[in-house]
């Protein structure tokens, strides 16, 4: 098997996934742990990942309570060495019995030093796992990725007084896990449910795959919810759709951010923190309203990392505070949005 990149180059590798091929959007994970969470997080609907730390698979897949979502998102995974014999005392099956299950192909001996550095040079490319190249690249950016992975229904977490309604577009579970606390009732919707005719204290708005623009109706709701000057709290995707909604305009990013390193600075404080990230798109500063503030920056490129209204209480981090995996360094946004409830 072979990925095949849309510029014509492609790499040989050997299959240790499902055999079926597979078209997807390529792009590069730097994290060094955390593939099982990677795997299952709604955001990488649609991609073909390629993890830049050469030894995946070493500790096996751990039991379904641990996967940010009931199944393997990505398209398909490509790895320079994928380890068949795993250890770890929580491991209940390999990696590849994983894929394999999921019917996800996946790749190994390939050399994707040389992969990430063509995504760097020329960006995030179409490309397809298989035995031949295909004669049509799908971009999945051009299909609403959001509506595949949203929740279908209601679900409710806690009994508390305080309710949260928190928009699923394609919410990962530690967020839940997070904002599911003594005193909280978190109501979790669909991308396209009209939140709105119902009463609540507070609006959270998900992480999800794809292209923001695509999540019209999600938009439109967030748009009646500002009306209301309820506390609205939005996460990767959430502060893109945040951002559109106040009037702003997002971007494609050349390669994105996906890894457990990427640093961030608070633009009050000047403190950095180190974030776990996984986003292609991101907000454009200059189109900002004026009673709008850049909250976070990233510390690489200078890209908007989190926005806050001067004087409302609408604010969205760009990162992931949850982690699931990476470091928990901006965990507390959580608690500082949740403890404005309770006064």
């Amino acid at each position: 098997m072979k990925l095949f990149l849309k510029d014509g180059s492609s790499y040989k590798g050997e299959s240790f996934g499902a055999p079926n091929a597979m078209c997807g959007e390529v792009v590069f994970n730097t994290s060094m742990t955390g593939y099982v969470e990677s795997l299952t997080d709604p955001s990488y609907a649609g991609q073909i990942l390629v993890c830049t730390y050469p030894l995946i698979g070493n500790y096996g897949v751990p039991n379904s309570s641990t996967f940010e979502s009931k199944k393997i998102q990505i398209a398909g995974l490509v790895v320079s060495e994928y380890s068949d014999k795993y250890s770890h005392e929580d491991a209940k099956q390999s990696l590849q019995d994983w894929l394999k299950k999921a019917k996800v192909p996946a790749i190994t001996g390939v050399d994707t030093r040389a992969i990430t550095k063509k995504l760097r040079e020329h960006g995030v490319m179409l490309g397809a796992l298989a035995n031949e190249a295909p004669k049509v690249f799908t971009d999945p950016n051009e299909e609403n990725l959001v509506a595949k992975v949203s929740t279908k229904e209601k679900q409710k977490y806690g009994s508390g007084k305080i309710k949260i309604i928190a928009v699923d577009c394609g919410m990962k579970e530690n967020i839940a896990r997070s904002l599911t606390r003594p005193g909280i009732n978190l109501v979790r919707v669909p991308w396209n449910y009209d939140f709105t005719k119902e009463k609540y204290d507070a609006l959270f708005i998900s992480n999800g795959p794809g292209d923001p623009a695509m999540c019209v109706k999600t938009i439109e709701n967030i748009q009646k919810a500002m009306k209301i000057k309820k506390p609205i709290l939005g996460i990767c995707l959430g502060n893109q759709l945040l951002a559109l909604a106040a009037g702003a305009k997002t971007y494609k990013l050349k390669y994105g951010h996906r890894a457990q390193n990427q640093p961030c600075t608070d633009t009050m404080t000047g403190r950095c923190y180190i974030t776990s990230q996984n986003h292609g798109f991101a907000v454009n500063a200059k189109t900002l309203p004026k009673d709008w503030n850049v909250w976070f920056t990233n510390a690489n490129d200078g890209s908007v990392e989190g926005i806050m209204h001067k004087s409302l209480p609408f604010k969205a981090v760009q990162f992931h505070p949850e982690a699931a995996p990476g470091p928990t360094d901006t965990a507390w946004i959580f608690d500082e949005f949740l403890n404005s409830l309770k006064k």
